[in-house]
């Protein structure tokens, strides 16, 4: 390097770049820039609800329908807000409550999808649920999933739902 060079780059970093290999000093220079620009990021924000399993069956005297006892048996999924990209997969408590963090922004929550088969034959139902998270607040989002009769075939039964237990 010639004198004007050596005017141009301070002191301490042409004596570290020229003592230290080209391939550590770009290291540490990288995790330089990667700590400044996460300590720039938005605050995760979060969202918690409650799974609520309603079963829907013909009413008979000895058929008293009985909602299902584990909610791992229905596994949530977040979506983007154009549900082509998974974020996460949640799975309720024994409580039936979920709770996750999550970089601000829109997304969907479902219930994950099953086989053909396997939500026909069980006759699964569940309308997924958009919501927003917002840099250190709470968003409330709750998700009913039916089990029954096909639509329409509702009109002679009765709703049974589980109860929250707090």
């Amino acid at each position: 390097m010639n004198s004007g060079d050596d005017e141009t780059i301070p002191s301490c970093l042409f004596i570290l770049m020229s003592s230290v290999p080209n391939s550590v000093t770009a290291a540490c220079i990288f995790l330089m820039l990667a700590g400044a620009a996460s300590t720039k990021a938005a605050p995760q924000g979060f969202m918690e609800g409650h799974l609520k399993v309603v079963v829907i069956r013909a009413v008979e005297p000895d058929n008293v329908p009985q909602a299902p006892e584990n909610y791992a048996e229905y596994p949530l999924i977040i979506l983007s807000q154009d549900a082509k990209k998974e974020i996460a997969r949640l799975t309720a408590d024994k409580s039936g409550n979920y709770r996750a963090a999550l970089p601000p922004g829109a997304y969907i929550l479902a219930l994950q999808e099953r086989s053909g088969e396997e939500r026909a034959a069980q006759r699964i139902h569940a309308t997924p649920q958009q919501f927003t998270v917002v840099s250190n607040e709470t968003v409330r989002v709750d998700i009913t999933v039916f089990i029954g009769p096909v639509k329409g075939q509702a009109s002679a039964c009765i709703f049974y739902r589980r109860a929250r237990v707090a």
